[in-house]
């Protein structure tokens, strides 16, 4: 018998990656004969989706990610996961079958020594910045050395995080091998894996609700009936996990060394040695350091950075009116500054928490006016794939600085090509090589 919508769906995020490339061929083949309803492509995307491979809040592959995105018809999408590339080329390949722009890359923490004594988007870690590389075409990588130690550094962090944290729960102690690895498809866990694992060793140690919640009470310093309250809500309890443990103030939780992050710079070369964009991400613009913006920005580009990412969601979805108010006029402060020095925006929601929602909208009224500047981010991202990968001509190639003689004319052209790209037949881009001219290149994607 057939599998069913739903059993093909929840293949998708199977940590057995047969079953979820099964299951969305499956699931195309189904929508071509018109069995599944898809919308029509529109103008949202998501440029940074987060997947099971570092953490996504609802459990989604890299292959569900792209199931869901057509699901809601947008019309390109990224991914990036912590501290590596593992999804990369299972994503490609499915935006590849589904026919949806992409690009991919990382995210991880660094050290930044002219901010050492400002935070930056790391809250309460001066010196350490959430950093990007966009727009990788492989997890393969060359100086795989660098690739592996941003999994060890990571791993290495959350062991510690963990023995720490053991010393309080001590009920519930946890071994990291067996109770936290085995929640990840490729052994890269996060803080919010942790978590979720001293939330499952409770259950089984306390099977007893009461008694489960008399103990959390106690452990977190916290009042009872809140706790009780929160209990079932398994993700909003396993943040409250974090914040009481791991955050601030609680004993898994030790100040940020600058030795136990790579710098800037390596997490720059590492991105540019594998033909990608580094990327630097804004917080909200608050931070002592995001204060400093003009400095902090000239740093990052000495360093190589080449384009920035925002995560809008934190500027302008705020229920307070006075610190909407605020971050909204950071977020376009922000994009001002960017437009000016010619550096393209990616942007996206993260999924890295429950509760954060698929695709930002774009119509909200903070949103619809940057809406074009984010477009063109996306397919500025898309074109710098596509041409990287097929003709080593992405958007930091010596092809690229030898064809434009200003950013603002190269973003024009990789803007132009993505979005042609996106409904050029595929056989033309086997025209494209590095030998091409940009009007060369535009018009073989374009006739």
């Amino acid at each position: 018998m057939a599998e069913t919508l739903e059993q093909l769906e929840s293949l998708l995020d199977d940590f057995n990656p047969d079953k979820r490339r099964y299951a969305l061929v499956t699931l195309l083949e189904r929508a071509k004969t018109g069995e599944v309803k898809l919308p029509p492509r529109g103008e949202s995307f998501n440029m940074h989706c987060h997947s099971f491979f570092s953490y996504n809040g609802y459990g989604y592959s890299p292959t569900g990610l792209v199931w869901r995105g057509l699901k809601q018809g947008l019309m390109a999408m990224g991914l990036v996961d912590f501290d590596v590339l593992d999804g990369v080329a299972e994503f490609q390949e499915a935006c590849r079958l589904a026919c949806i722009p992409c690009g991919a890359g990382l995210e991880t923490r660094v050290f930044v020594p002219e901010f050492a004594d400002r935070e930056i988007n790391s809250p309460g870690e001066p010196g350490i910045s959430y950093h990007m590389g966009m727009g990788f075409i492989s997890g393969t990588v060359a100086e795989a050395a660098v690739a592996a130690s941003l999994r060890d550094q990571a791993r290495a962090r959350n062991e510690r995080i963990v023995e720490r944290v053991n010393t309080l729960l001590d009920e519930i102690a946890l071994d990291y091998t067996a109770d936290v690895l085995p929640l990840t498809p490729a052994g890269n866990a996060t803080e919010r894996h942790v978590c979720a694992a001293y939330y499952a060793k409770a259950e089984e140690v306390h099977p007893d609700r009461e008694r489960r919640a008399a103990y959390w009470a106690a452990k977190l310093g916290t009042d009872a009936d809140a706790v009780k309250k929160s209990l079932d809500d398994a993700p909003a309890f396993q943040g409250v996990i974090r914040a009481k443990t791991m955050k601030k103030g609680g004993v898994g939780y030790a100040e940020a060394k600058g030795e136990d992050f790579p710098t800037a710079d390596q997490v720059n070369r590492f991105a540019l040695a594998n033909g990608a964009i580094p990327v630097f991400a804004l917080l909200d613009g608050t931070s002592s350091g995001e204060q400093c913006m003009d400095e902090l920005i000239d740093v990052m580009q000495a360093g190589g950075v080449a384009a920035v990412n925002i995560i809008p969601d934190r500027n302008w979805n705020i229920k307070d009116p006075e610190t909407r108010r605020v971050k909204v006029a950071k977020l376009y402060d922000f994009v001002e500054k960017a437009k000016a020095r010619s550096l393209p925006i990616f942007v996206g929601t993260e999924m890295n928490a429950h509760g954060q929602r698929f695709v930002d909208d774009f119509a909200a009224p903070e949103m619809a006016p940057l809406h074009g500047v984010f477009m063109a981010g996306a397919w500025l991202l898309h074109a710098h794939t596509l041409l990287q990968a097929r003709a080593g001509m992405g958007y930091l190639s010596p092809w690229a600085a030898h064809s434009f003689s200003e950013a603002a004319q190269k973003n024009a052209f990789y803007e132009a090509f993505g979005r042609a790209a996106a409904t050029a037949q595929s056989g033309a881009l086997g025209q494209i090589g590095p030998d091409l001219n940009p009007a060369e290149a535009l018009r073989a994607v374009t006739e």
